[in-house]
């Protein structure tokens, strides 16, 4: 007993330090969410809603059953841009880009250059209007990986697609008929996109390959729709 007539404490150091530890393991710090690794993920479900100014989207990871799984990107279209600006932002609340892509003249006609969140451009697509004649052709550019060809996978709906365009008034109106393109690099298949028939615009992307950079494949498909009518 000391002076003050209080027994000292029990325990050696050791001790002591044990029950710190312990304290500490008992209530751990909060530690903030990271976004969701899409590069790891080889499925998306990609669902259009409609608003008065712009078409939105969701992106979602398919679950195995392929319904829609945790949200991973949201993208907005512009409306009024007469070549096609599609954003993508890594949450709901759109103040994260993940990436964006805007067409400009080409020798090709329209280019479409895929930038990330400080302007640099990881990738490329364009139509191959000469190809699209008789079913819709697209070439997508992964500078420096690969270069992968899509191609509408039915001829019956190519056709229809292509008579869709000449009736009066219809060629404003987006194509409802469901489609797959499927996409190839010498002859190896790397991706596919089905749009799916339903009351909401819904699409699968999957992948094949892992070093296709899911940021482009996203953003092409996001195209396929957004530019489906321009």
């Amino acid at each position: 007993m000391d002076s003050t007539g209080t027994e000292p404490s029990a325990g050696t150091g050791a001790e002591k330090d044990r029950a710190a530890v312990s304290l500490t393991k008992a209530t751990p710090a909060p530690t903030t969410a990271e976004a969701p690794d899409i590069q790891s993920h080889d499925t998306f479900v990609i669902k259009k809603t409609l608003s008065l100014t712009a078409g939105e989207y969701v992106v979602s990871v398919a679950r195995p059953d392929g319904s829609e799984g945790e949200p991973v990107a949201y993208a907005r279209e512009k409306r009024l841009s007469l070549r096609g600006q599609v954003t993508v932002y890594t949450d709901a609340s759109r103040k994260s880009v993940l990436a964006d892509f805007k067409g400009r003249d080409h020798e090709v006609g329209y280019m479409y250059d895929v930038r990330d969140a400080s302007g640099q451009s990881f990738g490329s697509f364009y139509e191959d209007a000469g190809a699209s004649f008789l079913r819709r052709t697209w070439q997508v550019r992964q500078p420096g990986t690969m270069k992968l060809t899509g191609r509408e996978r039915s001829r019956v709906v190519a056709f229809v697609r292509f008579v869709w365009e000449f009736v009066p008034y219809l060629e404003y109106v987006p194509f409802i008929w469901p489609y797959r393109f499927k996409y190839t690099e010498s002859g190896k298949p790397l991706m596919t996109v089905t749009k799916k028939l339903g009351l909401h615009t819904r699409y699968v992307l999957e992948i094949l390959a892992p070093d296709i950079d899911r940021r482009l494949a996203i953003a092409h498909t996001l195209a396929l729709d957004a530019l489906e009518v321009d």
